[in-house]
């Protein structure tokens, strides 16, 4: 899987910073943070009732138990 090199996270920041300008930046960089602390805290409930699924014996998808 090909991910993003230095070279391609320097380019972005340069991008949004030619974009948006330097006072503008700290301020999306702290939004964008709480976005993803937000998104975070709110998926963490359901991650931990898919691990207590996946923990569970498992069952077909009538209620019956697999053979």
């Amino acid at each position: 899987m090909m991910g993003i090199g230095p070279t391609g996270i320097v380019m972005i920041v340069l991008i949004a910073l030619l974009l948006f300008g330097s006072k503008k930046l700290p301020e999306l960089g702290r939004a964008v943070g709480r976005t993803l602390h937000e998104f975070r805290a709110g998926t963490k409930p359901l991650i931990e009732e898919l691990d207590v699924a996946d923990k569970q014996e498992p069952r077909a998808i009538d209620g019956e138990k697999r053979l």
